[in-house]
């Protein structure tokens, strides 16, 4: 198939450290070419991939100490990926979230989007209900409750590469790998490392937007001679901290809806806690891949039951659930049918047809130069 994916542009594909949804469209891509199809991503200049790769810009947004606009590049990418270039494809997999509908429904070649991020956001309820249409994919099933009259075409778990060494021996220390926000309380990881008297590393990712609850709410709580902060980290580091880790805390107060760092830890073969927020229970199997708590105090008294759970079930739960040859298997499963059941419909006409011939027009009007191309 000729396929086309398209990533966001704040990080590159795939990301040099953090960065969960890029990273997720650069294994989607290297699998589909390993199985012979033609793909091309949509990405930044920077991003490394067997593709042929159309960039929006030099560089992920992430990485320029300046850009005054975001949205001119991101524009520029979507009309030529849905519009000027759209008739090159069988389909079109876009990880755009809803910024792709508007473009999507008038796009001749079926376009499929995967929702990344939360959906239990009051403002999103009439972009859903406006664009009821667009096929969607969600990455766990508790993702789409909060929009249950979406187009769902499927849940889709995110897959990983055999990037992980197995660790059979468990180490002495718990992990922490993300963000450092609100949402994904570090406190309480810190707390519950405190409580036990276990080492905790903590390799997180920073935003800007983030920077004064770090120094005003984290920072002062890493005094402490348990507490070991080491900042963002690259995969290779990723798979010996995670691996190496008696388990890895996820105390993620908010509906997480996937969380990446779970599977990594499970390919090394290291049991997860975690809150029963969101995707969690989905991913994790309580007492057998690690525990799932409702507070913080459960978390604590689960830190003494880490001997109960074996690595090689964590490492199996790995294999047989979250491999990137499932997760692609389950898109092109989709894809087949998306590209079978949106053949032209001859007989339609009057409001049918019009709505039908709106929601697939390509946009032919703007000619840009081929910028982005390579």
């Amino acid at each position: 198939m000729k396929i086309a994916q398209i990533a966001p542009l704040w990080e590159s594909v795939p990301p040099k450290l953090y960065g969960g949804t890029e990273r997720v469209v650069s294994y989607i891509t290297e699998e589909l070419i390993r199985q012979g199809h033609d793909v091309t991503l949509f990405a930044s200049g920077d991003s490394k991939t067997l593709a042929k790769l159309w960039a929006a810009c030099p560089r992920s947004f992430r990485s320029e100490s300046r850009r005054d606009n975001h949205d001119a590049p991101l524009i520029l990418m979507q009309e030529h990926a849905l519009g000027v270039e759209a008739g090159k494809f069988d389909i079109i997999h876009s990880h755009l979230d809803y910024l792709s509908f508007p473009l999507s429904r008038r796009c001749a070649t079926p376009v499929l989007t995967t929702l990344h991020g939360r959906l239990d956001l009051p403002e999103l309820v009439p972009i859903f209900q406006e664009y009821a249409d667009m096929p969607v994919v969600s990455i766990s099933n508790a993702q789409r409750t909060p929009l249950p009259y979406a187009n769902w075409q499927r849940t889709v778990y995110h897959g990983l590469p055999d990037l992980y060494v197995y660790h059979p021996e468990p180490g002495s220390y718990l992990a922490y790998v993300g963000r450092i926000c609100p949402e994904k309380r570090p406190d309480h990881a810190i707390e519950i490392a405190k409580r036990v008297g276990m080492p905790l590393r903590m390799a997180a990712k920073i935003d800007p937007v983030d920077r004064e609850y770090f120094e005003t709410k984290i920072a002062p709580l890493l005094d402490h001679p348990l507490i070991e902060f080491i900042g963002e980290i690259a995969d290779a580091e990723k798979g010996n901290l995670l691996g190496n880790a008696a388990a890895v805390l996820c105390t993620y107060d908010w509906p997480e809806p996937f969380g990446i760092v779970l599977i990594e830890a499970l390919a090394c073969g290291t049991p997860v806690l975690a809150y029963r927020r969101g995707s969690i229970p989905e991913i994790i199997e309580d007492g057998v891949t690690g525990f799932v708590c409702d507070h913080i105090e459960e978390m604590v008294v689960a830190i003494q039951r880490l001997p109960l759970v074996q690595r090689q079930r964590c490492r199996d739960a790995f294999t047989t659930r979250f491999t990137v040859e499932r997760m692609v298997h389950d898109y092109l499963s989709i894809y087949e049918q998306m590209v079978e059941t949106s053949r032209p419909v001859a007989h339609l006409t009057g409001q049918a047809s019009r709505l039908l011939n709106h929601r697939r027009m390509p946009s032919k009007d703007l000619v840009f130069p081929q910028i982005g191309a390579a």
